[in-house]
């Protein structure tokens, strides 16, 4: 790409949650977040859903090739509505994820995505900054300190993803570069949506406790969520990451309860294993601004907002999009990665120096690019 200054990257995302595909334009140089865009959103159908559920876990190797069509077809519908992105970063599906062993791995295929999108494709982000002993986890720091600077904060402040794993971003906005010693501090709290979610289908049939609507019925077993914060994960230091099954005990820790106090156990899981991983933080931040979908949830909200001390706000309120942040994110990387520069560090994934990830994935076919239509602010 030889393009100078901001250009229109086409970011996609499609998380551990199994809801979808978020797709999202950002205009940006890959260090300042020029203007937001149009997103857009493919949800996975049910059939869709249970070949990805049966993935998960899986290395390559193994039989995909039932969930790979799902993931192509499924991005292939979100992505190709928008006009004329200059990049396209694709993030894939991850089924499983292990860095200090086997590795990780997202499914997806950025070649074929480029040649059916017309448009250069970054993907596979994470497996460079795990063979340089990183822990590929999580990726979205150096774009939440992109967005500290965007919404003007001049005091430190947490960005808190309450996805299917929890993530926390502790940003300092005051220095001037993300990769600089001190600018971030990341890891995953703990488990955050996805056993909450599998406790809901296995029980009730639905995808998700829409509302926090179960949970407020029921009442947190406290026996189960002190076994719950004896798992050895929450006294590791950070940086650390999480596959989205390495807590699937939660599970058996509720199956005497019924299913409201399950499901309100569980959110209080989630909930509490974000105040443990706040007391990482070098120094108490100014607010916690909560993206994904834990953010929808009152319940979650509430929790956290007695617990912590300091203010707990949905992103929305400093005019971020919750429900498209780390498609944005992975826009924003791809700019990154085109233009040689970092998108992990040692404060981020304990890679041992700051390095950029991902492969480039360019078609002959490209389209002439016109500028993606803005949207939001």
């Amino acid at each position: 790409m030889n393009k100078q200054g901001p250009i229109w990257a086409l970011g996609a995302m499609s998380g551990t949650s199994l809801d979808g595909v978020d797709a999202a334009c950002v205009l940006t140089d890959g260090v300042t977040i020029s203007r937001f865009g149009e997103s857009g959103y493919r949800p996975y159908t049910e059939p869709e859903q249970s070949v990805l559920r049966a993935a998960l876990g899986k290395w390559p190797g193994a039989d995909l090739e039932a969930a790979r069509q799902v993931i192509q077809r499924a991005h292939m519908d979100a992505l190709s509505p928008f006009d004329g992105a200059d990049l396209v970063g694709f993030h894939g599906q991850t089924l499983a994820h292990d860095p200090q062993g086997r590795g990780t791995h997202q499914l997806g295929d950025g070649a074929a995505l480029a040649e059916g999108l017309g448009c250069d494709v970054v993907w596979d982000f994470r497996s460079a900054d795990v063979a340089l002993g990183g822990e590929g986890a999580p990726l979205a720091p150096f774009f939440h300190w992109a967005c500290a600077k965007w919404i003007g904060a001049t005091e430190p402040v947490c960005f808190l993803n309450l996805g299917g794993v929890g993530n926390l971003t502790w940003v300092d906005p005051r220095l001037s570069k993300p990769e600089e010693d001190g600018a971030l501090l990341a890891f995953d709290t703990g488990p955050a949506n996805a056993p909450l979610n599998d406790l809901m289908m296995q029980r009730r049939g639905v995808s998700f406790d829409r509302d926090g609507g179960l949970a407020r019925q029921g009442a947190v077993e406290d026996g189960a969520l002190e076994l719950f914060l004896d798992e050895p994960f929450f006294r590791r230091m950070p940086p650390k990451s999480l596959d989205r099954d390495d807590f699937s005990l939660m599970l058996d820790l509720v199956r005497e309860l019924g299913d409201a106090d399950a499901a309100a156990t569980m959110t209080g899981m989630a909930a509490t294993a974000v105040m443990v991983g706040m007391e990482h933080c070098p120094v108490q931040p100014s607010r916690v601004l909560v993206t994904g979908g834990g953010r929808k949830n009152p319940v979650m909200m509430q929790m956290l907002s007695v617990g912590l001390d300091c203010p707990v706000q949905p992103v929305e309120d400093v005019g971020l999009d919750g429900d498209m942040l780390e498609a944005q994110a992975f826009a924003y990387l791809a700019v990154r990665v085109a233009r040689g520069l970092p998108t992990s560090a040692p404060g981020t994934t304990g890679v041992a120096t700051p390095i950029g990830g991902g492969q480039i994935s360019r078609t002959g076919l490209a389209k002439g690019a016109r500028r993606a239509r803005g949207g939001g602010a």
